[in-house]
């Protein structure tokens, strides 16, 4: 494990709300080797499965109190850890870590569970891997659920906010990832659940891949992203499938980005789109509930 870490099992003991049996695969990387990816899968194993990307710096806990009410319904509900987060393997190296080498992982990831015609749930960078992999490999997702997110390709303006926070992300002594995720809600977190956050977390050096993931969003035409996104944009302006977006009205960074979604991709007209009240960033925490309600509407309908 010398390219990689891999953090204990004793840390995540008894997190609150979280009680989910563990499940792992392997895929390989060339450049740093075998690396493990945890994922929660619950419920019946049946197709369409319900897929719950979690986005910057969080992990499948975000979704804990989704899991039990989609499984409930007759879902199997897959969600998984991206690579340097949660219980899944974290590379060392912060240039392991690019915006092409997540898809990639999570393509395998997808592969490897056989994933087809299911519905994706994705939010901040869940959304922004969910959808270049709906964009190049369509068969995965037949339906997509997207929240608190955006695609850029490099020529948008981002906005202050955004900044602040990349500033944040890169000079802060000390990233307290649990303390991020309580500042994203509009209710606020616990000490319990601030501290399951910063559970997969022992120390800095286990941070490079929450420390790198805001550099990672294209911000000019020379990003090494700006060329696949700008492709990508280009099957999802052509994309019929179901496009329904659920921002919140308490997100600075996001809020208003639905409308481009709206706009431009196809298969979100006359989609029943919404904005959840009293809500952050990380809305999951705020009005999880709700959005599973929301979320097997979407499905069965």
């Amino acid at each position: 494990m010398g390219l990689f870490l891999r953090t204990q099992d004793f840390r995540f003991k008894s997190l609150k709300d979280y009680n989910f049996q563990p499940n792992y695969i392997t895929i390989s990387d060339k450049e740093i080797g075998v690396l493990r990816i945890h994922y929660v899968d619950e419920g019946k194993k049946t197709d369409p499965a319900i897929i719950l990307l979690h986005g910057e710096p969080s992990w499948s806990y975000l979704y804990r109190h989704m899991i039990p009410i989609l499984s409930n319904n007759g879902f199997r509900v897959v969600a998984p850890d991206l690579i340097g987060f949660g219980k899944s393997d974290k590379p060392k190296d912060r240039n392991s870590y690019t915006y092409k080498s997540h898809v990639t992982w999570l393509t395998l990831f997808l592969n490897q569970l056989k994933i087809k015609n299911s519905v994706l749930f994705g939010q901040d960078w869940g959304g922004l891997i969910g959808l270049r992999i709906l964009a190049e490999s369509p068969n995965f997702f037949n339906k997509v659920m997207i929240g608190n997110t955006a695609f850029p390709t490099g020529v948008e303006d981002l906005g202050s906010e955004f900044y602040k926070w990349r500033n944040y992300s890169q000079n802060s002594e000390t990233f307290k990832i649990g303390n991020v995720i309580h500042r994203g809600t509009f209710k606020g977190l616990s000490g319990e659940e601030i501290n399951a956050y910063d559970a997969p977390f022992p120390d800095e050096e286990y941070k490079s891949g929450a420390r790198q993931f805001p550099l990672l969003v294209p911000d000019s035409i020379d990003d090494p992203a700006h060329h696949d996104q700008k492709k990508a944009w280009g099957k999802l302006i052509k994309l019929r499938k179901p496009i329904l977006t659920c921002f919140s009205d308490k997100d600075p960074i996001m809020r208003g980005l639905e409308k481009v979604f709206i706009k431009n991709i196809p298969g979100a007209a006359g989609q029943d789109h919404f904005i959840t009240k009293n809500a952050g960033h990380f809305f999951q925490e705020d009005e999880g509930i709700f959005l599973a309600g929301r979320l097997i509407k979407f499905a069965k309908n």
